[in-house]
């Protein structure tokens, strides 16, 4: 008799004060289905059980959609290209860049249709190329154009996400795409690549894929933002000290493949194609200490030129912050 008082006592006081004595803290994560190392801590819970919190994680298909999931408060991180990153951020979006989540090279592409009729980049003009608007394979290509000399406005670029893209590309409906995984590889299988953001970060814009965080979660939740930036951080280092053992029918490639929707046989490569840094990396002037505030300025200012936004900001810092890579280290 006494423990079923003390049972209908506890669960008295519980209602009384909401539950939270039993509440597990929840948020919702906005990630891509680019590939990266981390893909694999998300297959395997690992940062759930590293923080604690029950995660809901939601697939998104480009980053502009990213933003605005964030922007209504429904995402409280989400995983985003510098592109639509440099676009919120000029439009002053609550946010905090916290995590370079790569530096893009190969895995984000210019691929053309075979039997298009385009052998050269000026072979471009009156065909039609479809992109997610504001995202980094955007700016890439409108950097490209640019580089070639070609006007944008000769080119009938469409404004399509990744699996329209794939689906486009199969009806024959377009004749080159800029896109990432799983649609690049699914388009390479019947076309040339013109170029890749590799090349094009050369010619001067360089772009890359970042994690982000509203200010009102950062703020009051400092040990979770950490915790995540340890996780990711811990998942790039083990793929950096062995890559050679991802390959197409390892444990981490298959995860990442059902994550996805990569095939597993294209994963070493897309992971090959990008860089990936730990979090001594992220605390550095190169990075979340001066680099990537400068990154945002110069996207936003060639965003501007090309009117894709109506004006940029003096200042980016404010929208960067190595604190939680830093805390991740200390906490490690």
């Amino acid at each position: 008799m006494k423990n079923k008082l003390a049972a209908f006592g506890l669960g008295l006081v519980l209602a009384l004060s909401g539950g939270t004595a039993l509440a597990q803290q929840s948020v919702i994560i906005g990630y891509q289905t680019g590939v990266d190392p981390a893909k694999v801590a998300i297959a395997d819970g690992t940062y759930e059980k590293a923080s604690g919190w029950k995660i809901d994680w939601r697939k998104f298909d480009t980053g502009p959609d990213v933003i605005a999931a964030v922007a209504s408060g429904d995402v409280a991180i989400g995983y985003v290209g510098s592109s639509p990153l440099a676009s919120a951020a000029s439009r002053e979006l609550p946010i905090k860049t916290f995590f370079i989540a790569s530096l893009i090279g190969e895995s984000e592409a210019l691929v053309t249709r075979n039997g298009s009729g385009i052998a050269k980049p000026q072979d471009l003009k009156g065909k039609k190329v479809a992109v997610p608007f504001v995202s980094t394979t955007h700016y890439s290509l409108l950097a490209a154009l640019k580089h070639w000399n070609v006007d944008p406005k000769t080119v009938e670029i469409l404004n399509l996400r990744p699996p329209e893209i794939a689906a486009a590309w199969q009806r024959g409906d377009i004749d080159a795409a800029y896109v990432w995984d799983p649609a690049l590889s699914k388009i390479k299988e019947t076309g040339t690549e013109l170029t890749s953001s590799a090349e094009v970060a050369k010619w001067g814009a360089p772009t890359f894929d970042a994690w982000i965080v509203r200010n009102d979660f950062a703020a009051k939740n400092p040990a979770f933002v950490t915790a995540f930036a340890r996780v990711t951080s811990n998942a790039y280092a083990a793929y950096r000290a062995h890559p050679e053992k991802w390959t197409a029918t390892s444990p981490e490639a298959l995860s990442i493949s059902r994550l996805t929707g990569v095939k597993a046989e294209d994963v070493p490569q897309q992971l090959q194609g990008a860089e990936w840094p730990v979090a001594s990396e992220q605390a550095s002037a190169e990075l979340l200490e001066g680099g990537t505030a400068k990154a945002l300025a110069q996207t936003s200012a060639f965003l501007l030129e090309q009117k894709k936004i109506p004006s940029v900001l003096k200042d980016y810092t404010p929208y960067v912050t190595s604190q939680f890579a830093k805390a991740s280290l200390a906490s490690n």
